[in-house]
């Protein structure tokens, strides 16, 4: 019986400690529940000085770009007093920056039903609509492809009055990149990084730009990251695979080049340039690759095209102007040849390679205003002496004036065109200057010294 009695004391005083333990904690909740709700308390209670402190923390949020705190006390402001206007519009002004419009005309409107006719409010909201509806703009321009002005509205009017609008900022990178100010997008997708490290489409965008500008390896690192975070992002694995592709096709390409596989090559680089044909900065590189490949080939009318498509991306780029001018001694361009070589030599002078190029073009110039003897009698390059000798006089019988009485003054300038290409190429020496490009006195360009009609017109072998 004492035991049952000892028992049944020690649970009852168990019991009452649980109770005590209870209702300290509940006091301790409540207790911190006024402290933490006094300012929205007080304010409630008519102290203005405790809503000012609620206003302040707001304000001190909103500056170091913690919306949602701001927001939350707000809420709970609100909450606690449906009547407090100036909750309202605190939370409808950071709602517009954030541009979250409809949210913030619902505040604005319940605000002016507090506060009718408030100046500030109603000044605010028409900002608001302002901002609203050049957000829409700039988003209908980029469709449109119209960067510039879809650029204007933002910085203009949705930047101004939702300065924290992170799709205005996406928009507005998306708008620069597209215009191709890939510095500027740099720039303002790294404001949207510091803010949040893990914006998949500012890491997507500054990728991007990092790419066009042709550093691939910090633009491979952004894509990496993003899909680091979603590895099932579409346009982020389409941007690194793409990248990956486009370098594994100019490896091969310059890989062929080291082999001597020539054609392989050219193949290479023009896979590589159908990728992205956008990609100037990287595009010019593969231009001149093929360029030069072309020209070993001896591809001379290719090799000029893909010269040409380099330096219209970068009229400075000196070894495409150089392998231009090759590309056209090969084709017998020799006037445009000149132009290139000489155009090089003028950029940099000290390089003895350009004047060497140059000088061979300004010989084949000159020889290619030479009168090309060889076509005159009918001849080969490689002809040997009996058969220039057998083409001249079957061509001096053919033109003799004496035998083209109807024609005669034709005839006459034909004759002496056919001796005096045979003074030439009939004289082992003189041939031999003539296929140097070297000068030669009387070759029958004007000279004293050779008449096929000196005695008359008496033709005898």
């Amino acid at each position: 019986m004492l035991k049952t009695l000892s028992l049944s004391w020690a649970f009852n005083s168990m019991a009452w400690r649980g109770l005590l333990y209870t209702v300290f904690i509940l006091h301790f909740v409540l207790v911190c529940q006024l402290l933490l709700l006094q300012p929205l308390v007080s304010a409630l209670d008519g102290k203005p000085g405790n809503a000012a402190e609620l206003f302040e923390s707001v304000s001190q949020n909103i500056k170091v770009k913690r919306y949602s705190e701001a927001l939350n006390d707000l809420n709970a402001a609100i909450e606690t007093d449906p009547a407090l206007s100036e909750a309202y519009f605190h939370r409808a002004s950071i709602l517009r920056q954030l541009c979250r419009y409809e949210e913030s005309e619902k505040s604005y409107k319940k605000f002016l039903e507090l506060k009718p006719g408030n100046s500030i409010g109603e000044k605010e909201l028409s900002q608001l609509r302002q901002a609203q509806s050049a957000l829409e703009t700039a988003f209908s321009l980029f469709d449109s492809r119209d960067h510039t002005k879809g650029l204007e509205y933002l910085d203009k009017v949705v930047l101004v009055f939702s300065p924290a609008c992170s799709k205005a900022k996406i928009l507005k990178a998306k708008l620069l990149l597209a215009a191709k100010y890939y510095s500027s997008v740099i720039s303002e997708t790294g404001f949207i990084l510091k803010e949040d490290e893990n914006n998949l489409e500012a890491l997507l965008l500054r990728g991007q730009a990092y790419y066009y500008l042709a550093d691939h390896d910090v633009a491979q690192r952004h894509y990496q990251k993003g899909l680091r975070l979603d590895p099932e992002h579409s346009e982020l694995k389409k941007a690194y695979f793409g990248l990956k592709n486009l370098l594994k096709k100019t490896k091969s390409a310059e890989d062929n080049v080291n082999k001597g596989k020539l054609r392989l090559a050219v193949e290479d680089y023009k896979g590589a340039l159908a990728l992205d044909p956008d990609h100037l900065a990287y595009n010019v590189h593969l231009h001149l690759g093929l360029c030069k490949v072309l020209v070993k080939l001896g591809r001379g009318k290719d090799a000029s095209i893909s010269c040409s498509e380099a330096l219209n991306i970068d009229g400075e780029l000196l070894e495409a102007l150089v392998q231009r001018g090759e590309a056209k001694l090969l084709t017998e361009d020799w006037e445009g040849a000149v132009d290139d070589l000489k155009s090089a030599a003028q950029k940099s002078p000290q390089d003895m390679n350009i004047r060497e190029a140059l000088m061979r073009a300004e010989k084949a110039l000159k020889m290619s205003k030479r009168k090309d003897w060889y076509k005159i009698l009918g001849v080969s390059k490689t002809s040997s002496v009996a058969e220039i000798k057998r083409a001249y006089k079957k061509l001096a019988l053919q033109w003799h004036p004496d035998k083209n009485v109807d024609n005669r003054e034709e005839a006459e300038a034909q004759f002496r065109e056919i001796a005096a290409a045979y003074e030439v190429l009939g004289d082992d020496e003189k041939r031999a200057k003539y296929d140097r490009g070297e000068d030669i006195e009387d070759m029958g360009m004007g000279g004293g010294g050779f008449n096929p009609f000196g005695g008359g017109f008496g033709f005898n072998f």
